[in-house]
C-alpha cells in the first residue's frame, strides 16, 4: 500500500508539470504546435531581399543636352525650364558664387557648334571665365538677399543663325535685350541685361551674360 500510494504521487506530479508545460485548453504537445506558427512560417510571411528590383541610376537621370543634336524649335522666355535656369542664376549672383553652370549653354552644344580648332578651351577659358567674373560683379550692384521680380526676354526679336556666321558650324535661336528684374533688401528696383541668350533644342541658355567688348580679364554688367 505505500508503494502504490507514493506511485500515484509521482504521477499526479507528473501530470501537474504537463499541465504547467502547455497553455490552457491544450490537451497535448501536437496540439500545441498546431497552434503556434514555426519559424518557417515566419519567415515565409516576410518578402524575400530579392523580390524588390534593383534601382536601376541611370533611369532617373536626365540626359545631358549638349549631347543629343539640335533642332529647329523655338525657344521662350516664359518655358518653365528656363524660369528654373533662371532662378538657379539668381541665386548665384545672390550669393556671389558661380554655381549657375545649368544656365550657360551646354558645353557639349558648344562643340556641336562652332567651327574653331579648339572649342572646348575657348568654352572653358573665355565663355565661363567671363560668366563667372559678371556674377561677381552683380553680386556686388544687387547684394545678398535681393530678390528676382522676373526676367523678360524679346521673343519676338529672336534670329535664327544659320552655319558661317559668327564661327560656327552649326545653327541657332539668339536673342539681345533680356532684361532682369529685380528689388534690393533695402526695396530698392533695379534691373540688368543679359547681352546674349543662344537656344539648345527649344531652350533659352546665357552664352554672354555681360557685354563682349570690355576690359580683358575683369566682370563686366550689361546696362
Amino acid at each position: 500500500m505505500p508503494r502504490i500510494a507514493t506511485a500515484a504521487r509521482v504521477l499526479a506530479s507528473a501530470g501537474l508539470l504537463a499541465a504547467c508545460a502547455y497553455p490552457a485548453g491544450s490537451t497535448s504537445a501536437s496540439s500545441s504546435n498546431r497552434a503556434i506558427p514555426t519559424a518557417t512560417t515566419s519567415r515565409s510571411a516576410l518578402p524575400h531581399a530579392t523580390a524588390a528590383p534593383a534601382p536601376n541610376p541611370s533611369a532617373a537621370r536626365t540626359p545631358d543636352p549638349g549631347s543629343l543634336p539640335q533642332t529647329t524649335a523655338r525657344p521662350s522666355g516664359s518655358d518653365p525650364q528656363f524660369a528654373k535656369r533662371m532662378r538657379a542664376l539668381w541665386a548665384a549672383i545672390v550669393a556671389g558664387d558661380t554655381a549657375a553652370r545649368s544656365s550657360f549653354f551646354p558645353l557639349g552644344a558648344y562643340l556641336q557648334v562652332k567651327a574653331i580648332s579648339n572649342p572646348a578651351a575657348d568654352y572653358r577659358n573665355r565663355l565661363i571665365a567671363l560668366y563667372d567674373l559678371d556674377i561677381r560683379a552683380l553680386h556686388l550692384r544687387v547684394g545678398s538677399g535681393a530678390t528676382l521680380l522676373g526676367v523678360d526676354v524679346p521673343d519676338r526679336s529672336a534670329t535664327w543663325v544659320t552655319p558661317g556666321q559668327e564661327y560656327n558650324k552649326g545653327s541657332y535661336w539668339r536673342v539681345y535685350g533680356t532684361r532682369v528684374r529685380y528689388r534690393t533688401v533695402a526695396g530698392k528696383e533695379g534691373s540688368f541685361g543679359i547681352f546674349s541668350l543662344i537656344s539648345w533644342r527649344g531652350q533659352w541658355y546665357v552664352v554672354h551674360l555681360g557685354p563682349i567688348n570690355r576690359t580683358p580679364g575683369t566682370g563686366a554688367i550689361t546696362p
